[in-house]
């Protein structure tokens, strides 16, 4: 069984991008009930706009070595939720969808809360 092994391995080099683990760790996040978006910054929120493209890796930072992916993700969470839990959460569903899709071991995933978003309730617009 270890020869089988061996030979798949001396097919060729499999290389996944950084880009590649940034969208799946993206998506992943906002999969997440609490979860309003990502914060894309200053320098993405402007080239989002100015290209006119969704970027579904803004908020999302990853650093891939040889085996293993670390990631932050920079998060706009929903008025009320409770953040600790909410980020295990995030973080369990990122290390799946990341480990299950490209076989990377994510070593660590560092979430920073950088808004709170305040959701509008309906109010009554005329008495009668």
């Amino acid at each position: 069984m270890d020869e089988q092994i061996k030979e798949e391995m001396d097919r060729g080099i499999v290389k996944i991008s950084d880009e590649v683990v940034e969208v799946i760790a993206g998506i992943a996040a906002s999969e997440i009930k609490g979860v309003v978006g990502m914060s894309a910054g200053i320098v993405n929120g402007i080239s989002q706009i100015l290209s006119g493209k969704k970027n579904l890796s803004k908020g999302v930072k990853v650093n891939v070595g040889e085996d293993n992916a670390s990631i932050d993700l920079f998060i706009v969470v929903e008025y009320g939720v409770k953040i600790p839990e909410l980020s295990l959460l995030i973080q369990e569903n990122v290390i799946k969808a990341v480990e299950s899709m490209t076989g990377l071991k994510v070593s660590a995933v560092n979430i920073y809360v950088q808004n709170i978003s305040l959701v509008k309730e309906d109010t009554i617009s005329e008495e009668e």
